[in-house]
């Protein structure tokens, strides 16, 4: 059994982030989306493992590299879609089956049950009910079989979308080798499952009910960072290394990384707070704060916010009731004067 992750998409939806930091380097409870990835193979216990990036994501190469278990780094120059992506680890697979992840999608549900789905199929793919199937690439299913994939469908003939995991066997290659861009121009997925039950190729499903996030947007993000504060935290305070705190009032669950100041604040509930921040004198819940970030002095509440690295956000005026909701990119500056 192998693994393969696809990392090399441009985020373009999740700017001004993506344009400093890989999609799949964000983070969520302060580790890398990737992490978790890589985690869920690891419990599953496989270890052999293809990362497909882009040649210009430094810092997520340079982070694949430097882990214990160095994954197999395969480059998608031209960014054409899920299935053009995969077809970049074909000589990776050989003639295995494999597990395949999508590198911005947080998924609580167990590789295993994919790998069960599996059993005497030629491929399996996680479904989950959803209210917007137009987004999704989405499944009609009869019995224990998919038999119909359709990308982004205009009149969908189900609500059950097909999320970030799939089970493959090697023949998924011959189906990519078969199929034609999609009217935007990529190699789509959804295309060459579809090319498989067209041949006869039996292809099996589970529907999850558990916890999932495609973290495609900010507020996807945000809300991937909530459940999963809550499913690993509860109401519990994780601290970091030489962090300090004075007068603050902390409301569970939160995390503050290593080497912060915070001071006169309230933070939480569902906030993470990376490395080396400094927070004093505001109040602010259900949000991200990013590594290196500022807020002092806000008159109002901040939520449902993300604080990018290097940001600092100041305020000069006394306490207000409003909130405000920002979204502040990397090495940004801002003031509020009322």
């Amino acid at each position: 059994m192998k693994g393969v992750i696809l990392c090399a998409g441009k985020g373009t939806r999740m700017q001004p982030f993506s344009l400093t930091t890989p999609k799949t380097m964000l983070p969520v409870v302060n580790r890398p989306l990737v992490a978790y990835c890589l985690e869920k193979f690891y419990q599953a216990g496989i270890e052999e493992i293809a990362v497909v990036v882009h040649p210009e994501q430094h810092m997520l190469i340079g982070y694949l590299n430097n882990l214990p278990k160095k994954p197999v780094i395969c480059y998608q120059k031209e960014q054409l879609g899920i299935a053009h992506a995969l077809k970049l680890v074909e000589s990776f697979v050989g003639t295995d089956s494999f597990i395949l992840l999508l590198g911005d999608n947080l998924i609580k549900e167990p590789i295993e049950t994919l790998i069960h789905a599996f059993e005497g199929n030629h491929g399996s793919i996680l479904l989950s009910e959803v209210e917007n199937p137009s987004d999704y690439g989405v499944a009609e299913i009869v019995a224990d079989r998919a038999v119909n994939i359709v990308e982004k469908p205009v009149d969908p003939k189900s609500n059950l979308a097909v999320i970030g995991m799939y089970h493959f066997s090697s023949v998924i290659f011959k189906a990519i080798r078969s199929i034609d861009p999609s009217p935007r121009g990529e190699y789509e997925i959804t295309d060459a499952i579809q090319w498989l039950i067209h041949q006869g190729y039996a292809i099996s499903y589970s529907i999850t009910k558990e916890n999932y996030t495609d973290v495609g947007t900010i507020d996807r993000w945000l809300a991937a960072n909530k459940w999963m504060l809550f499913d690993t935290m509860s109401k519990n305070i994780r601290i970091g290394k030489n962090t300090k705190l004075e007068n603050c009032i902390l409301k569970g669950p939160i995390v503050i990384g290593d080497n912060c100041i915070l001071s006169n604040a309230t933070i939480g509930p569902y906030v993470t707070i990376g490395d080396n921040a400094t927070i004093e004198n505001c109040s602010i819940s259900q949000s991200i704060c990013l590594d290196h970030a500022v807020i002092q002095d806000l008159a109002r509440p901040v939520m449902d916010s993300v604080i990018g690295q290097h940001t600092r956000l100041l305020g000069d005026h006394p306490e207000q009731e409003q909130a405000v909701r920002l979204v502040l990119g990397d090495h940004s500056r801002m003031s509020i004067v009322e």
